[in-house]
């Protein structure tokens, strides 16, 4: 297809087959593809804000592939649909609707038992979202926007601020980010909620 991806550090690399579903042909550039996947974002936060969301929608694997549709359908064919192939991160692609049933089940247990803090309910539930990977691109900026939805949505709360950042570059504070993902893999949570409310 002649687009040639380069990855920075925690970024998950697509298949010749994913590469495939790119739907505007005109892209050449790396720089080129996150430009139409932020403005195809920005148009599924707008969407976010001028629709309310209960619990029950939210909580969904519908719901999830929805999101991720609206966030990066208008660039790749596979928007919305969970990956079918392994990767170097992220439960095996068969088990994925099964991890997720799972996520779903405890996150509704966390809310309904107030079992943690609210904001730390939707980094815990973010940590797991990202962790299962279910789709071939995009998981990072998905789980972080059903993290806000959580808050806006379910707890009436302000979204977080992920440190003012969209983590498309490879700088200081997508360092951060990924040392806080990889200190709340082992078991630490503390790191990735302090770098969300920053």
């Amino acid at each position: 297809m002649g687009l040639e991806i380069a990855l920075e550090d925690g970024q998950t690399p697509l298949s010749e087959e994913e590469k495939e579903g790119l739907l505007l042909r005109t892209i050449t550039t790396h720089a080129e593809l996150d430009e139409h996947e932020q403005l195809n974002i920005e148009k599924a936060v707008e969407w976010t804000i001028k629709t309310k969301f209960r619990k029950e929608q939210i909580l969904t694997e519908k719901f999830i592939k929805i999101l991720h549709k609206k966030m990066l359908g208008e660039v790749w064919s596979w928007a919305g649909e969970f990956r079918r192939s392994e990767r170097n991160l992220g439960v095996k692609w068969i088990l994925i609707s099964v991890e997720l049933k799972s996520l779903l089940d405890d996150t509704r247990f966390w809310i309904d038992n107030n079992t943690y803090p609210t904001k730390e309910i939707a980094i815990r539930f973010k940590h797991r979202l990202v962790n299962i990977h279910c789709f071939p691109n995009g998981n990072g900026r998905h789980s972080r926007m059903m993290a806000d939805i959580i808050m806006e949505n379910i707890f009436s709360e302000n979204i977080f601020s992920w440190s003012q950042s969209k983590m498309n570059r490879p700088d200081q504070t997508r360092k951060n980010y990924i040392n806080a993902l990889k200190e709340a893999d082992r078991g630490n949570i503390r790191d990735l909620l302090d770098f969300a409310r920053n």
